[in-house]
């Protein structure tokens, strides 16, 4: 089998790789080599399609061969896209703007075949709702330091899985890597998942 080499500083992605049982090896881009600010108008799709691929591409910058996996996550609400928020206050309003409403999750991945030169750009997205939240469980869990690294201030499989009544969709995506689509990806490069 090829190698699988994970174009992804993220654990959470990681630890789905290893629970599907995919052997890989991980080389995320230098910090802040890539540019993850989302284009004027951009749709959350084309966004997060085009940031899976521009990582993937850099880590491939210095490979010959492999399969290299590149993957961007981010949340929207109301046409607005949220990324990772770069402080403890824009956590907060992040959770506040997320508080009672359902928003959507998008996941961008990026599969690129060096030795046959051929590259698969796909997209996932789910609809996540979210339980009214007082603003103290929101200050208490930003306090905990859990959203601060995470797209919409987040994690669905942490602390805010008490937020969150009712997904709809693939939940691995909200997580940060939608294993179904990936599956399909892999089949395209001739990789057999079971």
């Amino acid at each position: 089998m090829r190698h699988l080499i994970l174009a992804s500083a993220s654990p959470r992605r990681w630890e789905l790789l290893r629970q599907a049982g995919l052997q890989f090896t991980v080389s995320p881009a230098e910090p802040g080599i890539i540019d993850e600010e989302i284009l004027a108008g951009e749709k959350p799709a084309a966004a997060v399609e085009r940031l899976a691929l521009r990582k993937a591409e850099e880590c491939a910058r210095h490979l010959k061969e492999g399969l290299v996996l590149g993957s961007d996550t981010l949340v929207s609400l109301d046409g607005c896209i949220l990324g990772k928020p770069h402080s403890r206050d824009e956590a907060m309003s992040m959770l506040r703007k997320l508080s009672g409403r359902t928003h959507q999750v998008w996941t961008g991945l990026a599969l690129l075949d060096l030795a046959e030169d051929r590259r698969w750009v796909e997209h996932e997205s789910t609809l996540v709702t979210f339980r009214p939240l007082a603003l103290e469980e929101i200050d208490d869990y930003v306090s905990s330091g859990e959203p601060l690294d995470k797209a919409g201030a987040y994690a669905i499989q942490g602390r805010a899985a008490f937020f969150i009544p009712r997904i709809e969709g693939c939940y691995f995506n909200v997580v940060g890597l939608p294993l179904f689509k990936l599956g399909i990806l892999l089949q395209k490069a001739g990789i057999s998942v079971k």
